[in-house]
């Protein structure tokens, strides 16, 4: 019943410590933290693409030309001539310009007329455009920080005369909450086309055109359009910058067949953020655009487990681990502690891999939050049950087994004993009773604790178990709480040592108050119930069971100064024991006839082993 309690309450505490876990976990709460870990974890530099160059509007140019807003259309258009003219053989696949051209200029109608016949002359190049969207996160009354881009909204495209003659693509970024970006969107929803596709991708199916080769499918997506992105490289930047570039300063061969960006590469620009490659450096947009080309290179696009069944396995393996933490030792905790924690990691990079991406903190704060509880609970527990085992067992229980006790622990703390073997001694004082009536009060309980001291000591120092004191009677056994081999040779020495010891102090009590006391003793061997006997709340550990009742027995007829034996005793004794047999003819009470009773004489030392 206790058992069965016992288990009953492990599982509840294991529920309810996975609950609180998965509660605590889908609220987001390690999120950040486990954001940063999982960008350095799954993100790292790889080799960049050879089919992608950037061309960047940087400081140097904006030095020469301007600043951003200076950048003239007939400048672009200059650019897209020079890179298809410098030598017709050695054009780029696409042109990609990470600009948005919305409206004519009325300032340079010239300009606006340049970039159009350009641009449909080489049918080569792309542009950006955008979706008109004034909404954001707090507008959405979800916890999806992309909502707002399942629905559709106003396309915002390169004005009229260039919209007819060139692809363009859309530009927009999500938000991921920290600001980081690790999310980019395939397509958004507008109103006027249904579904306007990500500029990276315009521009890598018009490449794979180009090239002849098979286009890889895009990620799949939800109706929002989201996807996560690997980062490969930091920079797809060549050396030579977009004034080179209207300088005609670039040698054709470094953008041949290849696939060119063009965009702002300055922090003035304000294009530029941190990404999960590298949160300590921007990356700018076009750099971005050129890290998901190169993505929709490779085709692998892994994607986030639904959070539902991550926070399912979160549950299972918390439960576990609860339950393991609740009774297992230091050492085996450690070991499933880590192995846990090594085991997910490695979990979650192989299924990296396969195109799943699970939280990678998750598993491993959760079970060291439990390990570490476990591990305080447990010390606490640990702490409590020795204090309990001192409490209960520290008043007569031979150090050398505390000891033991405290290093093993014990479950025999509840009520309720066991059946083994024991031996059992009784020792008691003849001739106190005489004494006790002619001498005062306090010199009586002076001499008894004295005589008590003694077979305390001698107990101990044969590694017994002092039971109990009953008036001038000492109880004690040996092989329990713990099993002791030599039970019997320890408990006839302590016998032997306390005629020894009594033989001096009653030599000294004569003397003082001339009054003769002396020991007689009983010991026997065999079985009985041992443990707590009494109510919760008071109990004593003690043995109880008709062995005891014969150690009693040969007490109550030892003569003074005599250890009387029971046969049991004699045969494990065996050639060690000098024994005098007194037959049958003592009767003890509830015995038969044949109960041959022995008076141990001497005891040869043996080695004797207390374990």
């Amino acid at each position: 019943m206790i058992t069965s309690r016992k288990k009953l309450m492990r599982l509840t505490d294991a529920i309810l410590a996975a609950t609180i876990i998965t509660i605590i976990m889908s609220f987001g709460l390690i999120n950040d933290f486990d954001s940063k870990f999982s960008d350095q974890f799954y993100q790292s530099v790889g080799v960049k693409s050879q089919d992608i160059i950037v061309i960047g509007i940087d400081n140097v140019t904006l030095s020469k030309i301007g600043p951003k807003n200076s950048i003239r259309r007939r400048d672009v258009a200059k650019a897209i001539r020079n890179l298809n003219n410098n030598d017709p053989n050695a054009r780029p696949a696409v042109i990609g310009i990470d600009m948005v051209f919305t409206g004519e200029n009325p300032n340079d109608p010239e300009g606006d007329r340049e970039l159009v016949e350009v641009a449909a002359q080489y049918n080569n190049v792309v542009v950006g455009a955008e979706s008109d969207s004034d909404k954001n996160v707090d507008d959405i009354s979800n916890d999806d920080p992309f909502a707002v881009w399942n629905e559709s909204e106003l396309f915002i495209p390169p004005f009229q005369a260039l919209n007819e003659v060139v692809e363009c693509g859309h530009i927009n970024a999500p938000d991921d909450p920290d600001g980081v970006a690790r999310h980019e969107l395939l397509f958004v929803n507008v109103t006027e086309l249904g579904r306007l596709y990500l500029f990276s991708r315009v521009i890598y199916e018009k490449y794979c055109s180009y090239k002849g080769i098979e286009i890889n499918k895009p990620p799949e997506t939800d109706n929002n359009g989201i996807f996560y992105l690997p980062f490969t490289a930091k920079s797809y930047s060549v050396k030579n910058n977009f004034w080179d570039l209207l300088e005609g300063n670039i040698d054709p061969e470094v953008y041949r067949n290849k696939i060119v960006l063009i965009g702002p590469y300055a922090p003035g620009l304000q294009d530029a953020m941190p990404t999960a490659l590298d949160r300590s450096q921007l990356m700018y947009g076009v750099d971005i655009h050129a890290n998901m080309i190169q993505a929709f290179q490779k085709g692998f696009f892994p994607s986030e487990v639904k959070e539902i069944y991550q926070l399912v396995i979160l549950f299972i393996l918390s439960f576990a681990a609860e339950l393991f933490f609740r009774n297992g030792k230091i050492k085996q905790m450690t070991i499933i502690w880590l192995s846990i924690c090594i085991g997910w990691i490695i979990f979650c990079k192989i299924n990296y891999s396969i195109g799943n991406i699970f939280h990678v903190l998750w598993i491993p704060f959760s079970v060291s939050f439990l390990f570490v509880g476990a591990i305080s609970t447990n010390y606490m527990l640990a702490s409590s049950e020795k204090e309990q085992i001192k409490s209960t067992f520290g008043h007569y229980v031979d150090p050398v087994v505390m000891d033991q006790l405290l290093e093993n622990g014990t479950d025999s703390l509840n009520l309720g004993g066991k059946l083994c073997n024991i031996a059992v001694l009784f020792v008691d004082i003849r001739g106190f009773t005489t004494m006790s009536e002619k001498l005062p009060p306090e010199t009586v309980v002076e001499i008894l604790n004295r005589y008590l001291t003694l077979t305390a000591e001698c107990i101990r120092r044969n590694h017994g178990t002092l039971d109990k004191f009953v008036g001038d009677c000492t109880m004690a056994f040996w092989n329990a709480p713990l099993p002791q081999k030599n039970a019997v040779h320890l408990a006839c020495n302590a016998a032997m040592d306390m005629i020894t010891g009594s033989e001096k102090l009653g030599a000294e009590i004569m003397e003082r108050y001339n009054y003769k006391i002396s020991f007689g003793i009983g010991v026997h061997w065999g079985s009985a119930v041992v443990g707590n006997i009494g109510t919760s709340f008071r109990m004593d550990y003690t043995a109880i069971g008709d062995t005891v009742n014969t150690a009693a027995r040969l007490e109550a007829n030892a003569p003074g100064g005599k250890i009387l034996i029971s046969n049991a005793v004699v045969d494990i004794l065996g050639s060690s024991a000098d024994v005098t047999s007194l037959g049958e003819d003592i009767k003890l009470k509830g015995k038969a006839k044949n109960f041959e009773i022995f008076i141990l004489n001497s005891l040869k030392d043996v080695e004797v082993n207390e374990n």
